[in-house]
């Protein structure tokens, strides 16, 4: 269900996506949620999720487990959606109001390996989040670590809490990558089913099992070799 354009008691609570009374996400925004006021706060934590926890969208889980922000720390790894509701369950933890953003885009990050799982070039339900921050709803990426980016030749999208996040227009040669084709909204919970059906129906040979040596990081780095 989509969401007011004003912070409401769901963008604080706990869900059994956004954990944010998790032991383990509670833990994890007391140590990096660092600074003298919600923005400073915000921030730090954006770059503790961004590059705590790698990319991989390799090993997508569709359960609730598998797609819970908790799940994301004990693994140590996650893609876009469960890294967005690991920020925005942190978010929670410290009192600074968050939700979930979705879209489709064009172009998304992606190796030989996922590009025949997709079998097209639009991905859908990319996630973001949105963080209530001076009476406004800023929206920041935090699902490409940095280590990454440099792999694939982008720049790393910066959060500052004033200015939005979400977009990898331009890689680090000016060429033309990301883009957005298709805003879904905003949410106060993650829509766990229809994000589900949506790949069942659309990416049907996505979510098989991977082999054990398939590694993003790694086909990420060897497809940037000239």
């Amino acid at each position: 269900m989509s969401t007011p354009d004003t912070p409401t008691p769901a963008h604080l609570a706990a869900t059994k996506q956004i954990d944010r009374d998790h032991p383990a996400v509670a833990a994890f925004a007391r140590q990096h949620a660092s600074g003298a006021g919600d923005t400073q706060r915000a921030v730090a934590l954006y770059y503790a999720v961004r590059d705590g926890f790698r990319y991989d969208p390799y090993r997508v889980d569709f359960t609730p487990y598998g797609m819970r922000a908790s799940t994301v720390i004990a693994l140590g790894y996650g893609w876009c959606v469960p890294k967005a509701a690991l920020l925005a369950a942190a978010c929670r933890a410290v009192g600074i109001p968050a939700r979930l953003g979705y879209a489709d885009v064009r172009n998304h990050l992606s190796t030989e390996r996922l590009r025949q799982a997709l079998q097209t070039d639009i991905y859908l339900w990319h996630g973001y989040t949105e963080i209530w921050l001076d009476d406004a709803w800023r929206k920041a990426t935090p699902a490409f670590n940095i280590e990454l980016c440099d792999r694939f030749g982008l720049l790393p999208l910066e959060f500052n809490g004033r200015d939005d996040s979400i977009y990898h227009p331009y890689d680090r040669a000016g060429n033309r990558h990301m883009e957005y084709v298709n805003q879904r909204g905003s949410f106060d919970d993650m829509p766990i089913e229809s994000i589900a059906a949506d790949f069942a129906r659309v990416y049907p040979r996505w979510g098989a099992p991977v082999q054990d040596d398939a590694d993003f990081m790694a086909d990420a780095e060897r497809e940037a070799q000239p």
